[in-house]
């Protein structure tokens, strides 16, 4: 289902590489930002801005009269400690590149390069945002003059490394990705000594009990569509075995398609935990705040449908999705101010030969990932470099040429 790939100047490759090892955390992309001004810059006809939104680069290429678009790539990186073993692995400790957004940008870069070479009619602003995991750094770019400081685009064209065979593109019109809230539980009860708990009320008891319990509530809606997903990520509670805590603090991540779903979900979380400290006889009310949202991902129907003819007319392996991921972005924001269009697309980052046939029909179907395999955040998720970068620089290449001249 995957064509060779094109190729690409190992210069990008060895950008990839570098960008690999030297992750850093949203709002902190000091030097993944000079490197991409720096690349920029170095290309004939790319005016730069820095320091968009925080740590932001926006570059602009103009060729005379024609539509506008936009091209994003996200850079920051996680607090994951990197498991892959390659030579290249992240030299920050803690810190890794474990959703691909290296990728994003070095491919994005490589695009640049061949527009750069031969510019076609219009204008295209290449957008390097910081802080996609936290949730904000659209929104922070945005709320720096991004549609007064730019041309305002007619599209918006955005892509995302996976654990799907390198080069291979998938996208749908409509949701594409869920809404995400993280939200944070602090639950108060009343600390003791481990020899006398009938002397206290033990807050870890109640979120041990919540983990269970609020699994339930997507549970509940398995059988709807789009059907919500709600993961507990972190629990915190106590210093020692023979203390018990005064509190104990749950980040949760919710994930919904709708409005009505996120708004069902988010008070009966709120309903569940306030009855557990209840019965649990708590001295004090839960404390529960949303933080870190994004909205559903959306691509237009009708420009959706044009780019996936345009990826099989121009011999890119692409297919339609048949449900959109419970994985989620704040890419969509930037259309949405802009009251313009947007596609965003997944693209394959591992290497053919770890799929087979079946593997290929569960994972465009199911989305689920043969037994073993990393998945995005993973310590060892580990995109392949010579098969990825390049299809990756070619998608988007192809995809801007052919709105260019539309």
């Amino acid at each position: 289902m995957t064509a060779p790939a094109p190729e690409i100047d190992e210069h990008w490759l060895e950008v990839y590489r570098q960008l690999h090892a030297h992750p850093e955390l949203s709002y902190a992309e000091f030097d993944t930002a000079a490197l991409v001004a720096g690349e920029l810059r170095a290309l004939p006809g790319w005016e730069v801005t820095t320091a968009v939104g925080g740590t932001g680069v926006v570059g602009v290429l103009s060729a005379g009269p024609g539509p506008v678009i936009w091209l994003r790539a996200d850079m920051d990186a996680l607090p994951v400690q990197e498991e892959t073993g390659l030579e290249y692995a992240s030299r920050t400790p803690g810190v890794m590149h474990a959703c691909g957004h290296d990728m994003h940008v070095a491919a994005l870069l490589a695009a640049c390069a061949r527009l750069s070479a031969e510019p076609p009619a219009g204008t295209v602003v290449a957008i390097f945002q910081p802080a996609e995991e936290s949730g904000g750094g659209a929104d922070a770019m945005l709320h720096d003059g991004m549609l007064e400081r730019f041309p305002r685009p007619r599209i918006c064209l955005g892509q995302h490394v996976g654990p799907i065979p390198a080069g291979l593109i998938v996208t749908k019109g409509g949701p594409i990705m869920a809404a995400s809230d993280s939200i944070r539980v602090l639950l108060t009860g009343r600390g003791g000594h481990a020899s006398t708990p009938h002397l206290a009320v033990d807050p870890l008891l109640m979120a041990a009990s919540l983990v269970l319990r609020l699994q339930t509530l997507a549970a509940r809606q398995a059988g709807t569509p789009m059907s919500p997903v709600l993961t507990t990520g972190a629990l915190h509670a106590g210093t020692r075995a023979n203390v018990i805590a005064d509190t104990a603090e749950m980040l949760l991540s919710l994930r919904t398609f709708t409005p009505g779903s996120r708004q069902a979900m988010i008070d009966d979380i709120t309903r569940v935990v306030r009855a557990e400290a209840d019965a649990a006889g708590a001295p004090r009310e839960p404390e529960i705040e949303l933080f870190h949202s994004y909205p559903v991902t959306v691509n237009t129907a009708e420009d959706a449908d044009r780019v996936l003819e345009t990826f099989t007319t121009s011999g890119l392996p692409a297919v339609r999705l048949q449900n959109p991921v419970t994985g989620s972005e704040d890419f969509g924001r930037f259309a949405t101010a802009a009251g313009c269009p947007s596609v965003f697309w997944h693209i394959g980052g591992y290497a053919l030969h770890r799929f087979s046939e079946e593997d290929m029909a569960r994972m465009l179907g199911e989305q689920t990932l043969p037994q073993g395999m990393p998945s995005n955040h993973s310590p060892r998720f580990a995109p392949d470099p010579e098969q990825t970068l390049p299809a990756a620089a070619n998608a988007m290449l192809v995809a801007a040429r052919a709105e260019l001249t539309r």
